[in-house]
């Protein structure tokens, strides 16, 4: 059971770092507007997708999750 425990702490963890993205993203000035994100308009049409600021959030993750699982495993 405490690797459960572990897992649903480390879950909900990345969770509330994603809902505070969501709500602060528009304060964050590089957030979605990153060299390599894609954005085509076009007459009703619109296609935005953020590539770059995708991996780079991914990446992030990523670091966070490795160096708490790091820690929890001392």
């Amino acid at each position: 059971m405490e690797g459960i425990g572990k897992i649903l702490l480390i879950v909900g963890g990345i969770i509330v770092i994603l809902g505070l993205l969501l709500i602060f993203s528009h304060h964050i000035p590089f957030f979605g507007k990153l060299p390599g994100d894609i954005f085509i308009k076009r007459d009703g049409f619109s296609l935005y997708f953020p590539i770059v600021t995708l991996l780079l959030l991914s990446l992030l993750v990523t670091i966070i999750v490795n160096v708490i699982l790091h820690f929890m495993n001392k």
